[in-house]
C-alpha cells in the first residue's frame, strides 16, 4: 500500500482567511487594480467557440472504436471540458456579463454546461462562493476533504487511489457535508441538461454521449488539468493555504493557476490576472508556488507530508472546539 502520510489531522487554524485583509492592504498600495475589476467581453466568444467545438467532435467520435473514444476523450474532448468547467467557475462570479447581468450569466452557464454532461453550473455557484467567503471552514467549505477521506487514503496507493476518485468526491461531498435544497435554477439546469443528453443520444447515438462524460470524469481524476484541484489549496508549505501556479496550462484553463491573486481579487477576470500579479509583484513572487501541475499530482502521492489530511480549517463559527 505504500508509505503512510506523516500528518494525522487537518491544520487546524483560529485566523481569518488572508485574503480579504491583503485584498485591502495591496489596493491602498495599488487602487489601479480596480480598474481590472469587471467581466471579460472576449470571454464569451472563447468558451461559447470551445461548446460548439464539442458539439462538432460528436460527429466525429461516434463512428470511433472505443479505445480510440477513451483516448480522445482523455486527450482532447477531457481537457475541453475541463475548460468549461473553469469557464462555469469564471460566471459564477459573473465575469461573463457582469454583475448588472446576474440572468445573462446564469443562461450562458446553462450553455456551457451542455458538452459536460452533468448539470453543475448553478450547484457550482452556490457552493464555490461559499468557499470564497467561508475559506477553511469545516463545514460551509465543501472543498476541503473529510476526515473519512483522509483516514481511508492515507497511504502512497490510498492517494494515488483518491486522485482517481476526485471527480466522485467533488460531485458528492457537498451533499453529504452541506446539504443544500436544490433551488429553481438547478431545476431550471436539470431539465436543460438532460434534454440535450436525451438529444445528443437520440440524433447521435450513445458513443457520442459517452464521449461526453467519460472525457468530464477522466480529466477531473488522473489527469495534468486536474492537478489544479491540488495546486489550489493544499498545504505543500506549513502556514500557506492558497498557492497560484505559473506555467502553461493557464492558457487552456482561464488562468485558474493564478489562484492566491483570483481568491484576493475574485472580481478581476481571468484574462486579467496576470496584471494583477505583475502590478502587486512583491506580494505575490515572495509566496510558495507551482510550476507543474503534474509535479503536483505526484509529489501529492509519493511525498508523506501531504495528503487529505494537508489543508488548513477553521472550525465553524458558533460551534464548540
Amino acid at each position: 500500500m505504500g508509505q503512510k502520510v506523516s500528518r494525522n489531522d487537518f491544520e487546524w487554524v483560529y485566523t481569518e482567511e488572508p485574503h480579504a485583509s491583503r485584498r485591502k492592504i495591496i489596493l491602498e498600495k495599488y487602487p489601479q487594480i480596480k480598474k481590472l475589476f469587471g467581466h471579460d467581453p472576449n470571454f464569451k466568444w472563447i468558451a461559447g467557440a470551445m461548446v460548439l467545438t464539442q458539439i462538432l467532435a460528436l460527429f466525429i467520435v461516434k463512428d470511433l472504436s472505443w479505445p480510440w473514444l477513451l483516448a480522445l476523450a482523455y486527450c482532447f474532448g477531457g481537457i475541453l471540458n475541463h475548460s468549461l468547467m473553469l469557464a462555469v467557475h469564471e460566471i459564477s462570479h459573473n465575469l461573463a456579463f457582469g454583475h448588472s447581468r446576474p440572468m445573462h450569466n446564469r443562461i450562458f452557464g446553462f450553455f456551457c454546461n451542455l458538452p459536460i454532461g452533468l448539470p453543475m453550473s448553478i450547484s457550482f455557484k452556490k457552493y464555490h462562493l461559499e468557499h470564497h467567503r467561508y475559506q477553511g471552514d469545516e463545514v460551509i467549505d465543501t472543498d476541503i476533504p473529510t476526515l473519512l477521506e483522509a483516514r481511508l487514503f492515507d497511504t502512497t496507493f490510498g492517494k494515488f487511489l483518491w486522485v482517481c476518485l476526485q471527480p466522485f468526491f467533488y460531485i458528492f461531498r457537498p451533499l453529504v457535508v452541506n446539504p443544500k435544497p436544490p433551488t429553481r435554477l438547478e431545476i431550471v439546469n436539470t431539465i436543460i441538461q438532460l434534454t440535450f443528453n436525451a438529444a445528443v443520444v437520440y440524433f447521435i447515438g450513445w458513443k457520442a454521449m459517452a464521449y461526453l462524460l467519460l472525457g468530464s470524469i477522466l480529466a477531473m481524476g488522473l489527469h495534468p488539468v486536474a492537478g489544479h484541484f491540488i495546486s489550489e489549496h493544499y498545504m505543500f508549505a506549513k502556514g500557506f493555504e492558497t498557492y497560484s501556479y505559473y506555467g502553461p496550462l493557464n492558457w487552456i484553463t482561464f488562468n485558474v493557476g493564478y489562484h492566491n491573486e483570483h481568491h484576493d481579487f475574485p472580481s478581476v477576470p481571468g484574462s486579467r490576472l496576470p496584471e494583477v500579479k505583475r502590478i502587486a509583484k512583491e506580494f505575490y513572487e515572495t509566496m510558495p508556488q507551482h510550476t507543474s501541475w503534474t509535479r503536483v499530482l505526484y509529489d501529492f502521492v509519493m511525498d508523506p507530508a501531504v495528503g487529505p489530511y494537508a489543508r488548513v480549517k477553521r472550525r465553524q463559527r458558533g460551534l464548540a472546539s
